[in-house]
């Protein structure tokens, strides 16, 4: 029964695949935030020469 036990696999991959998703959204959050900064300043420059043209 113990041996049975310690063979088991299905939690140590229940654990990898938990860190990999955690990996995952780590890495989509940072990029949503990098990209909004720029996405941002760029519709702030547009906004800005829109005003100043008008």
């Amino acid at each position: 029964m113990l041996e049975r036990f310690f063979c088991e696999e299905e939690g140590q991959t229940l654990v990898e695949y938990g860190l990999l998703i955690s990996l995952i959204a780590l890495v989509v959050i940072t990029a949503l935030t990098v990209m909004g900064r720029k996405i941002r300043a760029g519709f702030s420059t547009a906004a800005n020469s829109i005003t100043t043209t008008t």
